[in-house]
């Protein structure tokens, strides 16, 4: 039996439940075409905007240290590393802002697609990541498949957009090389935005049917079988058998609560067998009489059983127990439309309190 089911089964989009998951666990939809491209972007405002100054500056530099190679002290080691100190000083004044370019540009292009937020799952150790088969699989796989396709599409592209744009340059650029120095930085610059230029436009269309098939083949994968959207429901709103089960308990425990507090009456208005209303109401007490206890059929027979044996009045009034059953509420004063009619019956059973001999009442 496999341990996953197969994507031929998978035929419910994702819930949004499924979805808000695999975000958590920092599984999103992410194209690495994009900070390639922008990258190349950041290139191309490099060669634009600071490459030509800051050749010409760098040409000059060198052809200023050369030009005094006699003075250069190169006896030993430490002659040597301060030579190299210096061309890594200018050489970091040309790159530098090509750095800080790429930086800024490679930081943009990775928040523009996903908002970066801290996933543990993603840096803990797991087997499967250094497992051979596993490995093989991503290589091999049609994931691994595509990479490789695109990949090697773009190495085509690149090289033949190269070899055309450098197919009319060919000779300018082996004659740059015997020209003034102060030139070949501006040439160099020129050629770089030539070249970048176009490789530009190439990456930026993969870029876009890149992010479009990375989101495809993302929200593919998070495809649901039928049988999982089922458990998932079951997992959020609950088991539907053990919701009617705890259902059930929760209702025996409030009538069990409830057929507690029958002693407590002061009446009980009835339907002879169909209906109960258990009422307390004390003068002085209470503002208006309390529900104690309701019920119908077997709780109702119940109820008027624990009133008979607690020597509390019963008073048999078909109308006026259904009218209250299908009002009144359990732990709540009853509606002030049946005031009047409760009234009297109170009225009735502090009059049979008043008698030496207790007897139950009938209206």
């Amino acid at each position: 039996m496999a341990d996953s089911p197969d994507k031929d089964s998978k035929t419910e989009q994702p819930t949004e439940k499924k979805i808000r998951d695999a975000v958590d666990k920092g599984n999103v939809p992410f194209s690495r075409e994009v900070p390639i491209f922008a990258s190349s972007l950041a290139i191309l405002v490099f060669a634009i905007f600071f490459l030509p100054g800051a050749a010409g500056d760098f040409i000059e530099q060198l052809k200023d240290l050369f030009s005094q190679a006699d003075d250069l002290r190169l006896e030993n080691g430490g002659d040597a590393l301060v030579l190299f100190q210096q061309l890594f000083m200018m050489a970091a004044g040309v790159l530098l802002p090509a750095f800080a370019l790429l930086m800024v540009f490679g930081i943009a292009a990775s928040v523009l697609q996903n908002m970066p937020s801290p996933v543990l799952d993603r840096v803990q150790p797991k087997m499967e990541r250094v497992s051979p088969i596993g490995g093989f699989k991503r290589i091999f796989g049609p994931k691994g498949l595509v990479e490789f396709g695109k990949s090697l599409i773009k190495i085509i592209v690149v090289s033949a957009v190269i070899a055309f744009v450098m197919r009319n340059d060919y000779f300018g650029v082996l004659t740059d090389m015997f020209a003034d120095p102060r030139g070949v930085g501006p040439e160099m610059a020129r050629l770089a935005i030539k070249v970048i230029s176009v490789v530009l436009v190439a990456t930026a269309v993969i870029a876009v049917a890149d992010v479009f098939w990375t989101r495809y083949t993302w929200f593919t994968d998070l495809m649901m079988t039928r049988q999982e959207i089922k458990d998932e429901v079951k997992q959020s709103d609950g088991d539907p058998i053990l919701k009617a089960r705890q259902s059930s308990l929760a209702r025996d425990r409030a009538r069990k609560r409830m057929i507690s507090q029958v002693p407590r009456a002061t009446l009980v208005i009835a339907n002879p067998t169909h209906y109960a209303i258990a009422l307390r109401y004390v003068a002085g007490e209470d503002g208006a009489p309390l529900v104690l206890a309701k019920g119908q059929d077997l709780i109702a027979l119940r109820i008027r059983e624990i009133a008979e044996s607690n020597g509390i009045p019963v008073f048999e009034d078909p109308p006026l127990a259904r009218s209250m059953f299908a009002q009144v509420s359990v732990d709540n004063f009853i509606p002030t439309e049946f005031y009047k009619a409760v009234a009297e019956l109170v009225h009735r059973v502090y009059q049979l309190k008043s008698k030496p001999l207790s007897m139950s009442g009938k209206r």
